[in-house]
This record gives C-alpha cells, sequence and structure tokens, in this order.
C-alpha cells in the first residue's frame, strides 16, 4: 500500500509541475460474452491490465518530474520497482517471468512449492493421470516442467476436486446428458440478460436474441425437471435451444478462433461437469464423429440434436 501511495504522489507532482492538457477519456470496455464464472473473475484481471497500462505509459515522465511534496530518493525507488520488464509481460499458466542477462523477460515454469497453498479440499484438480493436485496452479507448473515429453503431452487437466472414482457412462445415460445440458445452456443466458443491466454480459445482438426467450411464456423455467419434460419441451420449443448451443461453442472457442473446439478450449466446461455429470467425457467423445480431436460447430450442433439447416456460425459470434 505504501508504494502505491508514493506512486501516487509522483503522479501528482507531474501532474502540478507540468502544464495541463485535457485529454478524452477513453473507457476500456471488458471482453463480452464471456462465461459466467470468467466474467466474475475477468474485471478484476482486467482492471490490473488496464493500470500496468498507464503505470508503463506514464513512467518515464513521472520518474522526471518527482513530486515536490516527496524525496526524489522515495520516488526513484518507486519508479524502479515499475521498470521491471516483466511487469506487462504475460506468461501463460504453468509459467513465470523471469530477467535474463541482458534484463529482457522471458517465461520460465514455475516451481511448484512456490505456489500458494491451498485454502482447503475445493481447490484440489484431478489430472488425467489420475493424481490429485493441491492447485489448479500446482497443476499447470507440474505439467510445464514435463513439456516436450510423452507424458507431458499426455497431461491434462480432467476436472475440478480431488480424483475419484467416476462411474463408467451407460448407453442410455448419455442419451440423455443433451437434454440436461440443453436446458442448462438455456438456462445460463437468461441468467445472465436478468444480470446483465450495464454488466456486458452479453453483446446487444445476443441481448435481443436472448430476450425473445426471455419473453417467451411458453419458456419451461429453471427447475428439476424430468427427463420425459426435458425432451417434451425440446420438441415443442425447438426454436427456444437454437441459440444457446450455438453461445456456448463460441463461448469456447477462443484459443484460437478457428470453428474446432480442442481438447484445451473444453476445458472450462468440461473440468466444473464431470464430478457432477459422469457422462460428460463420453458426451464430448461421441461428439467428435471423425475422431480428429476437434469437435466442429456441425458436430457440436448434431450432439445436441440442432437440425442441419439450423446451424449458423453467424450465432456463434
Amino acid at each position: 500500500m505504501r508504494v502505491w501511495i508514493f506512486f501516487l504522489f509522483c503522479l501528482a507532482g507531474k501532474t502540478l509541475a507540468a502544464p495541463t492538457e485535457e485529454e478524452p477519456v477513453v473507457e476500456e470496455e471488458l471482453e463480452v460474452g464471456a462465461n459466467p464464472v470468467q466474467v466474475e473473475t475477468g474485471e478484476f484481471d482486467e482492471a490490473i491490465e488496464v493500470v500496468e497500462d498507464v503505470i508503463a505509459e506514464n513512467l518515464s515522465a513521472v520518474c522526471i518530474m518527482p513530486s515536490v511534496a516527496m524525496q526524489e530518493r522515495d520516488c526513484d525507488n518507486v519508479c524502479r520497482l515499475y521498470r521491471n520488464p516483466c511487469l506487462n509481460h504475460h506468461c501463460k499458466k504453468g509459467k513465470v517471468c523471469e530477467v535474463d542477462d541482458s534484463n529482457q523477460p522471458m517465461c520460465v515454469c514455475q516451481d511448484p512449492l512456490t505456489c500458494p497453498a491451498p485454502v482447503g479440499d475445493f481447490e484440489h484438480v484431478c489430472g488425467t493421470d489420475n493424481k490429485t493436485y493441491e492447485s489448479s496452479c500446482h497443476f499447470f507448473a507440474t505439467k510445464c516442467s514435463l513439456e516436450g515429453t510423452k507424458k507431458g503431452h499426455k497431461l491434462h487437466l480432467d476436472y475440478i476436486g480431488p480424483c475419484k472414482h467416476i462411474a463408467a457412462c451407460m448407453d442410455n445415460e448419455l442419451n440423455e446428458f443433451p437434454l440436461r445440458m440443453r436446458d442448462w445452456l438455456k438456462n445460463v443466458l437468461v441468467t445472465l440478460y436478468e444480470r446483465d443491466e450495464d454488466n456486458n454480459l452479453l453483446t446487444e445482438k445476443q441481448k435481443l436474441r436472448v430476450k425473445k426467450i426471455y419473453e417467451n411464456e411458453k419458456r419451461l423455467g429453471a427447475g428439476d425437471h424430468s427427463l420425459d419434460l426435458l425432451a417434451l419441451d425440446f420438441e415443442k420449443n425447438y426454436n427456444m435451444y437454437i441459440f444457446p448451443v450455438h453461445w456456448q461453442f463460441g463461448q469456447l472457442d477462443q484459443h484460437p478462433v478457428d470453428g474446432f473446439l480442442s481438447h484445451t478450449e473444453l476445458a472450462p466446461l468440461r473440468a466444473p461437469l464431470i464430478p457432477m455429470e459422469h457422462c460428460t467425457t463420453s458426451f464430448f467423445e461421441q461428439c467428435d464423429a471423425d475422431q480428429d480431436k476437434y469437435i466442429a460447430l456441425e458436430e457440436w450442433a448434431n450432439c445436441f440434436g440442432i437440425k442441419e439447416q439450423d446451424i449458423d456460425k453467424d450465432l456463434v459470434i
């Protein structure tokens, strides 16, 4: 906190010492259309990035003109902290930024021992090696250390929570899975629409599409419905499910946006579902009809019972 106070004094000194010019205010927009969980954590991460960018842009000017209210040595110490080349150098999960001999930032594998200790069992995750890791930090750090090896290539985050026995998925259970999944996707969108206001959880186009679902008097509300009722509702109100299925595909197709879902892109949806829905893995494997390790939009829509003539790439945007 003391460092931040010093830094604000430095900024104040720059403002007092230099002529003031009015500049247009640029509002940073959050990434829209994110999944509910991503929205909750994404806002804080985005705010940090914005602050860091502003610091980087104004750093040289701040250091040149220290505040008259501060000792020059204090401002120099603050500025030295923010000259760290790693400040705006982002590394993927499992890696941390370090400075090399030339003072250049580079990403290196994080030592699992440096990961924060988990608060409770809810932070544990299970890998595809059927090993429980203390947290996602410990998992990705371990995976990074195995880069370039056969074991590392096969290791993925399987699901959230300690490893446990996952019952085999029976054929009848596999047929029931999309009934619950479709209904859940529809209700997630309705909830986002209700909460949206000025939160930018949905784009304007998405809001208009969800609004039609939300205001439809025939919409089946959220609840613990029987499979027969879910099947009947899909048959009678088929059009309400077309957009939710497309929307979820668009949420997952992010790294990169190429019209295909990889194992990594499916992870944010798979990981929380597997402990509750033991047919999750079998369902995604079945969706990959051509067994090429990627799920195309056509394969995804077909898994959820969307007719071929209703598949529209414009709905995933």
